[in-house]
């Protein structure tokens, strides 16, 4: 059962990472973690090329550390679908973060969602794992049939729990998008 509810906290973790990367109209570093960079012959996320910082609630500032690497930067962050753009100077390089129109607060809403139907997807897998190794484990007769009805109870209301866990996240979510 631990390594059932090990599974579905990571299922929901990676949930909301997935959300962390999203854009809501006030500056958050982590909006930069899928974004790679072509340096030094691999793809390297922005991190690890200088320090992110969030100057006020909407700008984000980074200073990179070699300035050859700038202008790769710099189209790699005018080519996310994050609809930013950076303003330059010097070896800092600064972003400034758009309020966000009706329109795309929907479509950022909407991208959340299917993040968090794939997360409930993920964890419905799990769960059927896991009954698909209790029934198993009936059939090899080293589980009774009251044992079994009670661990897939178990396994459904830990299901129903991160189910709902998600659900929670995503409303907070949502909310935090239509805030003006």
């Amino acid at each position: 059962m631990s390594d059932l509810e090990n599974k579905m906290k990571s299922a929901v973790s990676h949930f909301e990472k997935e959300l962390n990367s999203l854009r809501t109209s006030r500056a958050n570093p982590s909006m930069l973690d899928n974004i790679l960079i072509d340096a030094y012959g691999s793809r390297t996320p922005i991190n690890q090329l200088g320090n992110i910082s969030v100057q006020d609630a909407s700008t984000i500032t980074i200073q990179v550390w070699d300035s050859s690497l700038i202008k790769l930067i710099e189209n790699s962050i005018t080519e996310s679908n994050l609809g930013i753009n950076p303003q330059t100077d010097g070896q800092l390089i600064r972003l400034p973060i758009p309020k966000l129109s009706e329109e795309r607060r929907k479509e950022i809403i909407k991208i959340a969602s299917e993040f968090a139907e794939n997360s409930k997807i993920t964890v419905r897998n799990i769960r059927r794992d896991f009954i698909e190794i209790s029934k198993n484990e009936k059939k090899d007769s080293s589980l009774s049939e009251d044992d079994l009805k009670r661990r897939l109870n178990e396994i459904q209301k830990i299901t129903d729990n991160n189910i709902e866990k998600i659900d929670k996240i995503l409303e907070l979510k949502k909310t935090d998008i239509l805030k003006v």
